[in-house]
């Protein structure tokens, strides 16, 4: 594995503190709003060890996301992603899911189709489970068939 230089910002939002993580080929992980500053640099993993903070980094991204908690639409499909760990299935979720509008759902299923695999809701399901870019891919807006919210991944404290 070839060493990368990560770079994190912890910002404040109306809804408390957020922590962005990101390589130079992209974000790699978020915080949903939290409490404090250190409950964010918690959250944001292992890859905190050596990251360098760099608020410039994140000037763009950070005022999108604040205009989003004060409630201005924003979808976030153009921000570049480093998530090669990933597996192009779960890659594929997880940018259909950004195709989601503002304000509207979309189901486990619907996800697994346009991802491929369309028998494959539960993949799906898992997919958002484990999804490190809360709000830049709105895992929140994919529900159960049954409109039911099920499995959610981030947590707020």
């Amino acid at each position: 594995m070839t060493d990368l230089t990560i770079y994190y910002d912890i910002f404040e939002t109306p809804f408390g503190w957020m922590g962005l993580l990101a390589s130079d080929k992209g974000l790699r992980n978020t915080t949903l709003p939290q409490n404090s500053p250190d409950i964010c640099y918690e959250e944001l993993g292992p890859e905190m060890v050596g990251a360098v903070q760099d608020s410039n980094r994140f000037d763009e991204l950070r005022q999108r996301i604040i205009g989003y908690f004060e409630g201005h639409p924003e979808t976030f499909e153009d921000v570049p992603v480093d998530l090669e760990d990933a597996s192009e299935f779960y890659l594929a979720a997880w940018r259909a899911c950004q195709s989601i509008p503002h304000g509207e759902t979309r189901t486990y299923g619907w996800l697994a189709d346009q991802a491929g695999n369309p028998r494959a809701a539960r993949a799906a399901g898992q997919s958002m489970a484990r999804n490190r870019l809360a709000i830049i891919v709105p895992c929140h807006r994919v529900v159960a068939s049954d409109g039911s919210l099920r499995g959610f991944g981030k947590s707020t404290t």
